[in-house]
């Protein structure tokens, strides 16, 4: 029970990077994937490149999960490597386009990497 349960919160929590990072960006939205501060700190010209790469790490993100989700679910011997290279992916996209608006995602690719590295739960290993 507690496999599937990780595993299905792996899947969520990839599938929804994706809905996050394309939404459609009016001013409206709680944020703007095309801006990152560290971008633009480092002189990345234009919300066309950040947007491009916001857009890409977010869709790594989101198959790194997947990916975790699914050695999960299978057991595979890898899942705890794909668990944490998603968590410090999501972690470097969200503190590049960091806004408090993104926080219960940094604190769920958190909680994936002290639980990989804690070994929680111990039924998955």
């Amino acid at each position: 029970m507690i496999t599937a349960l990780v595993s299905v919160v792996l899947f969520v929590h990839g599938f929804v990077h994706l809905p996050v990072w394309l939404a459609p960006t009016g001013g409206d939205g709680p944020f703007d994937p095309r801006h990152s501060w560290a971008l633009a700190a480092a002189g990345v010209p234009g919300p066309r490149v950040a947007g491009a790469a916001s857009i890409g790490l977010a869709s790594v993100t989101s198959m790194l999960y997947v990916i975790a989700g699914a050695a999960v679910a299978v057991q595979s011997g890898g899942r705890p490597a794909a668990a944490l290279l998603a968590a410090c992916v999501g972690l470097l996209l969200k503190t590049l386009w960091f806004n408090p608006w993104l926080s219960l995602g940094v604190l769920l690719d958190v909680g994936v990497v002290v639980a990989v590295l804690t070994g929680w739960p111990a039924s998955l290993y």
